[in-house]
């Protein structure tokens, strides 16, 4: 259980539900600088990712780290 002392958990209102969300704290840095570029609150980015992602394919902890890679190669 070692990796998941790593982890910061982090709580959005999505959906009219309340959720968190767990991710290593190095996905947390790029999704909030990519929120900030973006002119947004973290929960906004989270939302929007939230709303575009196929939840069948990705929960949601996946999609986001899908999306601070894709911000980080981008850079």
């Amino acid at each position: 259980m070692a990796a998941a002392r790593h982890l910061r958990k982090r709580s959005f209102q999505l959906a009219g539900h309340r959720t968190s969300v767990a991710l290593e704290p190095e996905f947390w840095t790029v999704l909030d600088a990519a929120a900030r570029r973006q002119g947004l609150s973290l929960a906004a980015l989270v939302t929007a990712i939230d709303t575009t992602r196929e939840a069948a394919a990705h929960p949601l902890a996946s999609a986001l780290r899908l999306h601070a890679l894709a911000e980080a190669s981008r850079r």
